[in-house]
């Protein structure tokens, strides 16, 4: 016979969460020595927590109030001491930190676990975001309002559900919102880590090679030629760099694959094969370059409608043309025009491959073959711009490396499709 387990009563469970993730919210404010703390922020979310789980509406008014007054109260206070100064960070943190608490007392807890974890990142991300906000070119910052409205005003504008798109005699489903989201969160990767190059860049291979891979793998085989043609010292660092910017292109062409498909069958294809692509090419530029070498990249910035928008029509190109040749000459058709798509962005040929095939036009083996070739290509391009280097040491490098890792991971590729 079974022993019997008390089972934890679940308001009680979401109470201690609530007294936890607010310590955790104060943790950043204790450590910055302000007027609120590790006791004050525990105690706001349980009390968040307690009115949510008694269910009465006024205790959550009251309560919001409350907190409302003494967070103005602190930054009144802030503002007539010569320490502290004035800042409204602490008040609006606390009043953050009640709704973590209303959010886990009525029962959301993965929000409230989000809320409470990008709050403090905010926090501890202090001096960072100030310095990166401050960095800011007028253009930048005139193009990230642009990409604002691309990302969450032009989105909801979009009909929702599936559309049923005649292109060259296929009849393609096709939801609007999700094609858009995919062009919004290829260009998201950019910004982001631009922004990371951008506070980060020249501090070492993983934000010269990965990061700046993630922005632009070209740029980065660009700027290893160049940092080679001045410094011939430098080539196991070039090196390092450019299989750092080929792993980063693949992980991005599987997440691409793993968050928009709709049958996640093509992940179970591209997992082990793109993964010995992205862990070999860590590996081996681990182990055979010296990390604490720096170089700044020259990136244009992503924050560009222009951008946005190019990556977008780019998109629109190789899917009309993938459809077309498909529409033609059946999937060897279509395979045929991903590849010479992948010339210029393994992206947009990946996305193209996403879209068909969440519209039933292609089958998983011929999406998993799509994505291995785009991936292919981007690498061997890479290399091929890196044997016109400016030495043949650098190339040839380059391009045995990158050869054997593609070549590796594409066979294997290969037995998963049946």
């Amino acid at each position: 016979m079974a022993p019997n387990i008390a089972i934890p009563d679940p308001e009680l469970v979401r109470l201690v969460l609530a007294g936890a993730l607010g310590l955790f919210l104060g943790l950043e404010r204790e450590w910055s020595h302000r007027s609120a703390g590790i006791r004050t922020f525990s105690l706001i979310s349980l009390l968040g927590a307690v009115f949510t789980v008694l269910d009465r509406s006024w205790l959550l008014v009251l309560g919001g109030v409350l907190i409302v007054v003494q967070g103005s109260v602190l930054a009144v206070q802030g503002l007539l001491s010569t320490e502290d100064g004035f800042s409204l960070t602490t008040a609006v943190s606390m009043l953050v930190a009640y709704g973590v608490g209303v959010l886990v007392g009525s029962g959301m807890l993965l929000a409230g676990v989000t809320v409470a974890i990008l709050s403090s990142l905010v926090l501890v991300l202090k001096r960072e975001l100030h310095d990166f906000a401050w960095g800011l070119t007028k253009a930048e910052l005139r193009s990230a309002v642009e990409f604002g409205v691309l990302a969450f005003v032009i989105y909801p504008v979009l009909p929702a559900g599936e559309m049923t798109v005649d292109l060259a005699g296929l009849a393609i489903q096709v939801e609007p919102r999700v094609v858009w989201l995919l062009v919004v969160s290829v260009a998201a990767i950019g910004i982001a880590n631009y922004a990371i190059v951008r506070s980060y860049g020249g501090r070492g291979i993983v934000v010269t090679g990965f990061f700046g891979g993630l922005v632009s793998s070209t740029a980065v085989v660009g700027a290893m030629i160049d940092h080679v043609r001045q410094h011939r010292h430098a080539v196991s660092y070039a090196v390092a760099a450019i299989l750092l910017a080929n792993a980063a292109m693949a992980l991005r062409n599987l997440a691409i694959v793993m968050v928009f498909a709709d049958d996640r069958s093509p992940v179970f294809g591209l997992v082990i094969p793109l993964g010995i692509v992205i862990l070999g090419s860590i590996a081996v530029a681990g182990l055979t370059a010296d990390w604490t070498q720096r170089i700044d990249l020259d990136l244009d910035s992503p924050f560009s409608l222009r951008n946005a928008l190019g990556f977008g029509a780019l998109f629109a190109v190789v899917l009309v043309g993938s459809a077309i040749a498909k529409a033609l000459f059946g999937d060897a058709g279509f395979l045929i025009a991903a590849l010479l798509g992948s010339l210029v962005s393994s992206a947009g040929a990946t996305t193209s491959a996403v879209v068909l095939y969440n519209g039933t036009v292609i089958g998983a083996n011929t999406a998993i073959l799509a994505v291995l070739g785009a991936t292919l290509v981007s690498i061997l391009v890479k290399a091929a711009l890196a044997l016109v280097g400016p030495t043949r040491t650098f190339g040839y490098r380059v391009a045995a490396w990158s050869a054997a890792l593609a070549v590796l991971g594409v066979g294997i590729g290969l037995l998963f499709v049946r």
